[in-house]
């Protein structure tokens, strides 16, 4: 590894790169090179700076220096000045504001919540992601060599069982669970798969995990296939994202090369590899059991439950399938503990979230926070307030198969356990942040054709049911509706929720649900009055204000 007195990190995610990142980044490489300074400074893109109010951004590292907007001609006296001088480069530094990549605390709420508390990102737009060097100067593959020298498979579960860590993609099972189930079938080979199929609308979590620190993945991957007894795995990626497929790729490579996979790592005696694959681009194979089916190279549908993945798998054996965001825990859990872990987040519900803020706030992008923070300090904080000063109105959560979260459950803790008890769900972590100019007549409409599209048409619940709630939903936003599709809407939303083989017809039933129980006023109005209170509907012409 080169000993180096600076790194240059240079945002690369798609709003910078319209904004030039690339000439930026171009021009930083040549003009570091005419000052004769490439062998003391690393310049390298990232995908996550943590803000998108100044982009193209430029971080200094060690004195993690901020500027932005960055322009091409802006770069030779940035080199000048920071990395050839020695001074900061003042003219050009970003506005001020707290990096999210660091652990701060609110002064508002001193003492009480943290600002972004890193677990799963905690190295994300520090490290060259190109780099094992700086992972492991930054912890990694510690935990896999505790895992493996220190601890055996037995006492893995245990601490990952006792951290209480749950599935982060949405259903929330107990993750040490999941795996002492594989660990006790002796039918062998067995298989651990990362599922990074993320399809879900508004989610983009997992392709920064991937692309911001692909090898806490694979560790954290290599930790389970011992934990389980598996010594093969596959990380079934989205087809759409390359750069995170070539980072992987990359990275599991000089894996190999530094013996962390492959024969005997740690002189342990364990084997263990990985192999990446693509999808092609369907969201029902965000489906663990689809998954499985596109790995063999059948058409990617879900297979009828039981038997489920832990016993008969991947070519019918024994295999873990875990999502992004939950592997990226397991390394640390094992470098800190169990206990560590539980100091964050809620009893039932430890650990940290990652969320994805879009919609009508003034802040979006991506967080990390407690798990047990609620939907109103979401949009205070981090989200910066509701823009134009409007009244929160719902929230839909974890991508179009999540529930629509009204404003009167915002104080709700964002935990699986209390979402469940107040009948909505949390989802894979996506927020949809409405406000009152938002119909939800119309959002459910336009998550049923999304539903009706993706269905694999395997069942019929599924394949008639989301066409038939799409085609009844339009009529109501055309102000063609009746009472009666109120009822036909509840009967199809039960049967999609009871009836359907795999989550997608399942979930497809949930926004349908919140809609008639939380918001049945406003689709009557639209049925009733043949207006949409909140004016945006086909049928209505006027905007109808209604009492507080």
């Amino acid at each position: 590894m080169k000993a180096i007195r600076a790194m240059v990190l240079v945002s690369g995610d798609p709003a910078s790169i319209a904004q030039g990142a690339h000439e930026v980044y171009q021009r930083l490489q040549k003009e570091i090179k005419a000052f004769g300074l490439q062998d003391e400074i690393s310049v390298s893109m990232i995908t996550d700076v943590g803000r998108h109010d100044a982009l193209p951004m430029v971080i200094v590292y060690p004195e993690a220096v901020i500027y932005g907007p960055v322009k091409p001609e802006d770069v030779h006296f940035l080199v000048e000045e920071h990395l050839y001088k020695g001074r900061i480069a003042t003219r050009l530094v970003a506005p001020k504001k707290e990096l999210s990549g660091r652990i701060a605390w609110l002064a508002a709420r001193q003492g009480t919540l943290p600002a972004e508390q890193r677990i799963v990102l905690e190295r994300v737009g520090l490290i060259d992601p190109d780099e094992i060097e700086e992972y492991i100067v930054h912890g990694g593959y510690e935990a896999l060599g505790k895992a493996l020298t220190q601890m055996t498979p037995n006492e893995v579960i245990e601490e990952i069982t006792q951290a209480g860590l749950r599935g982060r993609g949405g259903a929330g099972f107990p993750t040490g669970l999941k795996w002492r189930f594989v660990a006790r079938e002796k039918r062998t080979p067995k298989y651990v798969i990362c599922n990074a199929d993320e399809s879900e609308p508004g989610t983009f979590k997992d392709r920064l995990i991937l692309e911001g620190d692909p090898h806490n993945v694979i560790e954290a991957m290599v930790i389970t296939g011992y934990a389980v007894g598996a010594n093969e795995g596959y990380v079934y990626v989205r087809g759409e994202y390359k750069l995170a497929q070539a980072r992987l790729r990359k990275a599991i490579a000089q894996a190999r090369e530094m013996g962390f996979l492959g024969k005997d790592i740690f002189g342990s005696g364990f084997d263990f590899d990985i192999t990446v694959h693509a999808g092609a681009g369907a969201y029902v194979c965000g489906e663990e059991t689809a998954l499985i089916e596109s790995l063999e190279g059948k058409r990617g549908e879900p297979r009828i439950r039981p038997p489920y993945p832990t016993t008969h798998g991947l070519w019918g054996m024994p295999t873990v399938v875990n999502n992004v965001e939950t592997l990226a825990n397991v390394p640390a859990i094992i470098r800190h503990g169990a206990e560590w872990y539980r100091g964050f987040g809620t009893e039932n519900s430890p650990g940290t979230k990652l969320y994805t803020i879009l919609g009508n706030v003034n802040e979006t992008g991506l967080i990390e926070v407690p798990m047990g923070i609620t939907l109103r300090e979401v949009i205070t904080i981090y989200g910066q307030g509701m823009k134009n000063g409007a009244a929160f109105k719902m929230a839909q959560t974890g991508g179009s198969s999540g529930s629509i979260v009204p404003a009167s459950l915002q104080d709700t803790p964002m935990d699986f356990d209390s979402y469940a008890r107040a009948g909505v769900s949390l989802g894979s972590g996506a927020l949809l942040i409405c406000d009152e100019n938002t119909c939800v007549v119309d959002l459910a409409r336009v998550l049923m054709n999304f539903f009706r599209y993706e269905s694999c048409g395997k069942c019929t619940p599924c394949r008639v049911g989301t066409e038939r709630a799409h085609q009844i939903l339009t009529r109501i936003t055309e102000g063609r509706g009746t009472l009666a599709d109120l009822e036909r809407l509840e009967k199809l939303s039960q049967g999609m929720r009871q009836l359907s083989n795999c989550g997608l017809g399942q979930a497809a039933a949930v926004p349908l649900q919140s809609m008639l129980q939380h918001f049945r006023a406003e689709v009557e109005a639209h049925i009733k009055l043949h207006v949409c209170p909140a004016g945006s509907c086909p049928m209505s012409s006027r905007r109808v204000t209604t009492a507080a």
